[in-house]
């Protein structure tokens, strides 16, 4: 049965080091979570703490309301898929699968159906016999079989596709989501890759220094990212310091290096700290005499395989990046030319400066 999460308040400290700085979070039952960031931001402390693998400085964990403090880990519904498995290689496949459930004192009929039934649930029916040294990478993934097979509530992965190939992360992340479905465990996964948390979550937290920036659905990290730190991390760097932002009429624009936007605030906006965030997919190149196109002079042009990166300036140096088809003979302006670029709806959005290097 899926269980849910409530970290309220909760601190982790070492010595002067705040690993958790005051995080609190509400994790739905059933819910796919990620926890996103950088390393040393401190989404492994968070998990851990869930995991009881270590104890909070103050706060409290609680699963379904009640406080687990004092559960120590193998008493918690909760199992962990680490990045290195800790696979026991003198164990056939179905040995290390099965290992939780012997030392719980299962045997027999029960042991093996349960035991295949994991398998076959990730896709290894008949691997049993098989020496676990044998195993491919994506096939020793996959061995999170052993996870699944105490049909937990929660199930915590800890950055569990990190070293593996493109091919064979896209691989196992679609192999997440599917499991995710099947079970209906709360799945919570840490993780740096923000390809995968964003295909694979209903919710995320971006986390930063030890706090929590911003949780969200996947998308809205992108129509209203919470600072410019939350907007850069997922890929949003194109972050334009305004001269004048003016709001009339339920409207509001803003001018950039003599040119003026539209665009679009989320509540109170303190204008004296904040930017314009320009999501990419919304900028286009234009046709000439298009109605409050920018006129944008291009720095240069980078292949990126599919597409070409353009790179176009204001007037006052700051910049913005399309990506045009790659076939296109837009590819091909050449340095110094001028382009007009036109925006479609809700292509900026003022946010917070927070996490932005002061200006130089």
């Amino acid at each position: 049965m899926a269980i849910s999460i409530q970290i309220d308040r909760v601190s982790r400290e070492y010595g002067p080091v705040k690993a958790l700085d005051d995080v609190s979070l509400d994790i739905k039952a059933g819910e796919f979570f990620t926890l996103l960031g950088s390393s040393g931001c401190g989404k492994s402390s968070l998990l851990k703490l869930i995991g009881g693998f270590d104890r909070q400085t103050s706060g409290r964990v609680a699963f379904d309301g009640k406080d687990v403090g004092d559960l120590p880990a193998n008493k918690r519904p909760v199992n962990t898929v680490f990045q290195s498995l800790a696979l026991f290689p003198h164990m056939r496949v179905a040995q290390n699968v099965g290992y939780g459930l012997r030392l719980k004192g299962l045997s027999g009929a029960s042991l093996d159906t349960k035991i295949n039934d994991a398998l076959d649930l990730v896709e290894l029916s008949g691997f049993g016999p098989r020496d676990v040294n044998l195993l491919s990478g994506g096939q020793r993934q996959r061995q999170l079989a052993r996870a699944l097979v105490m049909e937990p509530g929660i199930l915590l992965l800890d950055e569990p596709l990190t070293g593996l190939d493109e091919r064979l992360r896209q691989q196992m992340r679609d192999e997440f989501g599917r499991l995710h479905k099947r079970t209906g465990a709360t799945f919570i996964l840490v993780t740096h890759n923000q390809d995968e948390a964003l295909s694979l979550s209903d919710r995320m937290a971006v986390m930063h220094k030890g706090r929590i920036e911003q949780v969200d659905s996947p998308a809205r990290f992108f129509e209203a990212p919470a600072n410019a730190f939350v907007a850069r991390f997922v890929g949003i760097d194109t972050l334009l310091r305004p001269e004048r932002i003016v709001s009339t009429g339920g409207q509001t624009e803003a001018t950039v290096g003599g040119q003026t936007l539209q665009v679009r605030t989320q509540g109170t906006v303190d204008t004296a700290a904040s930017i314009i965030a320009i999501r990419p997919d919304r900028l286009f190149v234009a046709r000439q005499g298009l109605p409050h196109a920018l006129t944008l002079t291009v720095v240069e042009t980078t292949f990126r395989g599919l597409h070409r990166d353009l790179k176009l300036a204001f007037a006052d140096g700051q910049t913005l990046v399309i990506a045009i088809e790659a076939d296109t003979d837009i590819g091909q302006l050449s340095t110094g030319q001028q382009v007009p670029v036109g925006l479609k709806p809700d292509a900026a959005v003022l946010i917070s400066s927070a996490g932005l290097p002061p200006a130089g």
